[in-house]
C-alpha cells in the first residue's frame, strides 16, 4: 500500500544589511580668559621709638656737673660752712664770756683749732653702677591691608559639536520559499 507523502523544500531567505557608520566631531575651544588682579591698598602707620639716656647722675660721680648743679652745690657747702663757722664763734664767745669760772678758754679753743682731723682714705668707684638712667620706648607699627576682588571678564566658548547620523540600508538577498510536492 502506497500511502501519500507530502515532500516540503524551504529555501530560507537573506537579508543584506550596508551600514554606513555615524560620523561625530566635538572641539571644545579655549575660553578667552581676561582676569585682573587689582594690587592691595596698604596703609602704615608708625611711631617712633624714644630712647632717653639720663647721664647727670654718672657726670656728677664724675665731678663733670652742669654750672647749675655746680652752683647749687657750692652754694649749699658755703651757706652749711658759714653757719658752722657762725655757731663755733658764738659758742667761743660764751666760753669767752664766763671766764670768771676759773678755766682758761683761750688755750682750749686754740687746741681745739690748731689740730687737724684725720681724714679717712676716700676709695670710691666712680661711675657708680646704675647712675645712667636709660629709658626706651619702642616704636609700634599700625598696617591695615584692603584686598581689592578679582576682576573676571572671562568668556567661555560654546564646544564645536558636527554629527552626522549612520545609515543602514536594508535589502533582501535571498527570497524565502516553500515548495510542496505530493509523492504518491
Amino acid at each position: 500500500m502506497n500511502i501519500p507523502q507530502i515532500q516540503l523544500q524551504t529555501t530560507r531567505g537573506q537579508i543584506g544589511l550596508t551600514t554606513q557608520r555615524a560620523v561625530q566631531q566635538i572641539e571644545q575651544p579655549k575660553a578667552d580668559l581676561d582676569l585682573q588682579q587689582p594690587k592691595a591698598e596698604m596703609s602704615i602707620r608708625t611711631t617712633k621709638s624714644e630712647l632717653s639716656i639720663d647721664s647727670v647722675e654718672m657726670r656728677e660721680s664724675l665731678d663733670l656737673m652742669s654750672s647749675r648743679s655746680r652752683t647749687a652745690e657750692v652754694a649749699q657747702y658755703s651757706k652749711q660752712t658759714a653757719m658752722e663757722g657762725l655757731a663755733r664763734r658764738v659758742q667761743e664767745g660764751i666760753e669767752l664770756m664766763k671766764i670768771e669760772n676759773g678755766r682758761n678758754p683761750l688755750a682750749e679753743q686754740a687746741k681745739r683749732t690748731g689740730r687737724q682731723p684725720y681724714s679717712g682714705l676716700g676709695i670710691k668707684f666712680i661711675p657708680q653702677a646704675d647712675s645712667v638712667k636709660i629709658n626706651f620706648t619702642p616704636s609700634s607699627a599700625d598696617i591695615q591691608v584692603e584686598p581689592q576682588k578679582v576682576i573676571n571678564n572671562t568668556k567661555i566658548n560654546k564646544p564645536i559639536h558636527n554629527y552626522t547620523p549612520g545609515k543602514v540600508n536594508v535589502e533582501m538577498q535571498q527570497y524565502p520559499s516553500l515548495k510542496i510536492d505530493w509523492l504518491v
